[in-house]
Formats: structure tokens, sequence, C-alpha cells
């Protein structure tokens, strides 16, 4: 069992909740989450590089001088990788990079990234997150109440115009919906901040998935 703390804007401690560790796996498995980490980092390549080819660069085939007698070496082309300005030998080309991760093993390295942030007590809640104005200086007091001074990533049930204009101006701040979370955005922020509702909807979600998974050890389902 694990309490996570619960804050008012105030930096005041509200409560503790208490999580089940089971509820999110149990034990952080490091080899699902190293595989969604490298399949999200390799997601956001655009493997775009390109150089040109011998056959590609704009030069005449004409052959700069003759073959013999002339003192240098012979040439068949400027556009010979040996010449500067010429073309690019085995240089990169347009690639896809991207890789697939099952459902399944998505929703465990999301589990394990949470469940190693909530060991190291690096997760917090809010009580109640409002902002009359959007102002970066009405975030920056509530953070600073709960003593963040890290980089951090504000978790919300909903998307919040208002929120994000007073959050986006902040070094080292990210802010997303509960439905957005990744592992590789738990892990990339040193703390993390739930507002009630959020939390509530991830531990929901989590008890859910816990209850209807099989039991070690257990026949598969009629079907499957």
């Amino acid at each position: 069992m694990i309490r996570v703390p619960v804050y008012s804007m105030d930096g005041g401690l509200v409560e503790e909740m208490e999580v089940e560790e089971s509820y999110l796996g149990g034990r952080v498995n490091r080899d699902v989450l190293r595989q969604a980490i490298v399949t999200y980092e390799a997601n956001q390549r655009r493997g775009t590089a390109k150089t040109k080819t011998r056959s590609e660069v704009s030069y005449s085939n004409k052959k700069p001088w003759r073959q013999k007698h002339t003192g240098r070496a012979r040439a068949g082309t400027r556009a010979s990788p040996l010449w500067v300005g010429g073309g690019t030998t085995f240089g990169p080309v347009p690639r896809d990079f991207s890789k697939k991760l099952n459902k399944k093993m998505r929703r465990k390295a999301l589990a394990s990234a949470l469940l190693a942030k909530l060991q190291a007590g690096e997760i917090k809640v809010l009580d109640g997150l409002e902002i009359l104005e959007p102002k970066t200086r009405e975030m920056v007091r509530i953070v600073r109440n709960l003593g963040v001074n890290r980089t951090f990533l504000i978790v919300l049930p909903r998307h919040d115009a208002l929120l994000w204009r007073c959050t986006r101006n902040i070094p080292g701040a990210a802010m997303m919906n509960v439905r957005e979370l990744n592992p590789y955005q738990v892990l990339r922020a040193r703390e993390i901040i739930f507002t009630r509702e959020a939390f509530d909807q991830l531990l929901g979600a989590a008890r859910e998935a816990a209850a209807s998974a099989p039991a070690p050890g257990a026949p598969p389902a009629e079907g499957e």
C-alpha cells in the first residue's frame, strides 16, 4: 500500500490517499518500460534525412579532361564522390523509424512508470485546481506552494485552455489530460501533479484493468 499526499492550492496537506500496488502491476517491469520508451522515441523521428548520390548531383557527364598525358589523375565525372561537391556514397535516405507496441504492453509500461513514480514519492495530488485569470504567476505560486522546483507535469481530467495558458511559459513545465499519459512523459518529469479528479480517473481505470486481468496460472477463457 502506497500513501499519496493530497494538498490544497496553498500547499496544506488535506489527506493521504491509499493506492494498492497491485492495481499497477505490483512491480516495476523495466523490460516493458524500456521497450515503450524506445518505441516512443523512435516514433518521434521524422526520418527525412537525405543526401544526393552521384546520379542526383547536378553535373554534366562530360569527362573533365582526357584520360592520358595530362599529368593528373584520371577522372570520369565531376559527380564522383571523391570530388568536392560530388555525390555521397551510402548517405542517408528517407526511411520510416516507427515501431509498434501492442495495447497490453502499453498499459503495462504506463502502470510501471506510474508505480515507479509513486514508490519514489514523486507524485502529488491537488484537491482542486482553479485559477480565475490566465496569469503565469498564479500557476507558479501554486507549484511553489507544493514545493516543486524542478521539471514537472500537471495531469488534468480534461483539457483546460485557461490552465494551459498559465503553464506554457514556465520552464520545464508540461500539461496533459489523463487520457494522454504515456510512459515517456511520466518518466521525463521529475515530479507529477495530479488533480484529484484526474487521479481518481486513473485509479478507476487501473482497478478495472486489474479486475479484468486473468489470475496468474489461470486457464485461458473459452474461445481464446
